[in-house]
C-alpha cells in the first residue's frame, strides 16, 4: 500500500490523474447492454412504484423527513438523532466535506468510489490517498493510515474491487479526534451484511448507505447516514432545507420496512449465486478476477483493456472502465452482476473478443 498526496483543492483531477468525475453512467449509450452501472433493477418493483405514485399526492407540501429518519434509526437500532436522510450517498459526502473542519489531513482509501474525494477537495480539504495493492488483493489494514489523519473514508464492500473488509480492521481506525466514514452503499447486497458498522456505537464513526442500487432508484436519489450523534447533527446543520423530496422520503420508509429488508436479503443471496457464475466463467477464460468478491460487481484484469472494452462496446456491451479509479489502470474493467442468461451471452462475446486479440497478436509475432 502507498500514500499519494493530492493537493489540488478544485475538485478536479491533476492533469495526469484519473477523471474522478467519471462514473458508470458515462460508459452507457443507447442500445448497449448495461454491465457498467451497479443498479440491480431497471425499474423499481411494482409495490415500490405504487408507493412512489401515491407520494405524488403529497408533493404540494414541503417534505418532512422525520418519519423517514425514524425508519432509518429503527432499521439499525439507533436513536433518531443518529440518523439523517440524504439525497443519495453523494449528498452525504458533500455534507460531510462542508461540515468538517479537521485539524489534520483527510485520507481516502483507494481504489474506491471517487465522489468522497471530489467533495472533500472541492470544500478545501487536502486529500491524501492510501492506495491498496493488487498484490494484497486490495485488502485493507488500518496500519497504513497515517496517525495524523483527521478524516478517513473507506468503502465496504469497496467499489470497484468488490472486497469486503473485516469490521475489526475498520474499528481499529477509531481514535479520539478522528472522523471515520464507511461507505456501505452496497452492504445491503451482501448476504447477512457481515462487516457492517451501521449498528456500531463508536465515537467519530459515520456510515453512509444508499437505497438506489438494490431498488432501482438511481434517478430518485435516496440514501442516509447513521452514526455519531454530534457528527450527524453537524451534517444536518449544513444540509439545505427540503433537499430530500417527498417521493424519496416515501421510498426510504418503504424500503426499510421489515418485508422490504427481507426481500433485499433474498435478492442479495440470488445475486451472490449469479456473481459466482460470472466469476467461474471469467476464470474459465483465464481472465483474472479480484477475489473473494462480495459485492454485486466484479473487477477483472485483461491486457490491453482499453481495446477490449471498445471491442465489447462495438459488440453491444457497456462495461465500466477502471482507469478512472485512483490506483487502477486501463487493464482493469468492472462488471455489474446480471442474471445468468445475460452473463452467458456476455461471456460468449468476451471469449470471441479475447480470441480475436490473441490471433491478432500471434499474427504480428510471425
Amino acid at each position: 500500500m502507498t500514500r499519494d498526496p493530492i493537493g489540488d483543492a478544485t475538485g478536479q483531477p491533476p492533469d495526469d490523474g484519473p477523471d474522478l468525475r467519471h462514473h458508470g453512467d458515462r460508459d452507457l449509450a443507447p442500445g448497449l447492454v448495461d454491465l457498467a452501472v451497479n443498479v440491480r433493477l431497471d425499474r423499481p418493483p411494482p409495490w415500490l412504484r405504487r408507493v412512489l405514485v401515491d407520494s405524488l399526492d403529497t408533493i404540494a407540501a414541503y417534505p418532512d423527513a422525520t418519519a423517514a429518519r425514524l425508519a432509518v434509526a429503527t432499521r439499525h437500532g439507533r436513536r433518531i438523532s443518529e440518523a439523517l436522510v440524504t439525497a443519495g450517498a453523494a449528498e452525504a459526502f458533500t455534507l460531510l466535506a462542508r461540515a468538517l473542519h479537521p485539524t489534520g489531513r483527510a485520507v481516502v482509501v483507494h481504489p474506491q468510489f471517487s465522489e468522497p474525494e471530489v467533495a472533500l477537495t472541492a470544500a478545501g480539504h487536502t486529500v491524501h490517498r492510501v492506495l491498496l495493492d493488487r498484490a494484497d488483493g486490495f485488502r485493507f489494514t488500518a496500519d497504513t493510515v497515517p496517525d495524523d489523519a483527521a478524516v478517513v473514508v473507506i468503502g465496504n464492500p469497496t467499489n470497484p474491487t468488490s472486497v469486503l473488509h473485516p469490521a475489526a480492521e475498520l474499528r481499529r481506525l477509531i481514535r479520539p479526534g478522528r472522523v471515520v466514514v464507511v461507505d456501505e452503499a452496497f452492504m445491503d447486497a451482501v448476504p447477512g451484511e457481515p462487516g457492517s458498522l451501521a449498528t456500531a456505537d463508536l465515537p467519530g464513526l459515520l456510515v453512509v448507505r444508499s437505497l438506489t442500487k438494490t431498488w432501482g432508484l438511481a434517478g430518485l436519489r435516496a440514501g442516509y447516514v447513521v452514526g455519531d450523534e454530534a457528527l450527524v447533527a453537524d451534517l444536518a446543520a449544513v444540509q439545505p432545507r427540503w433537499s430530500v423530496s417527498a417521493p424519496a422520503l416515501a421510498a426510504v420508509r418503504a424500503c426499510l420496512r421489515l418485508d422490504a429488508v427481507r426481500e433485499a436479503a433474498a435478492m442479495a443471496e440470488e445475486t451472490a449465486h449469479w456473481r459466482d457464475e460470472l466469476i467461474a466463467g471469467l476464470l474459465a477464460l483465464d481472465v483474472p478476477v479480484v477475489q473473494p468478491a462480495r459485492a454485486p460487481f466484479v473487477l477483472m484484469r485483461v491486457p490491453d483493456g482499453d481495446r477490449v472494452r471498445q471491442a465489447l462496446r462495438g459488440a453491444g456491451w457497456a462495461v465500466r472502465r477502471g482507469d478512472t479509479f485512483p490506483g487502477l489502470g486501463p487493464e482493469w474493467i468492472r462488471l455489474a452482476v446480471r442474471a445468468p442468461e445475460v452473463t452467458a451471452r456476455f461471456l460468449g462475446t468476451l471469449a470471441g473478443v479475447l480470441a480475436r486479440r490473441a490471433q491478432g497478436g500471434a499474427a504480428q509475432g510471425r
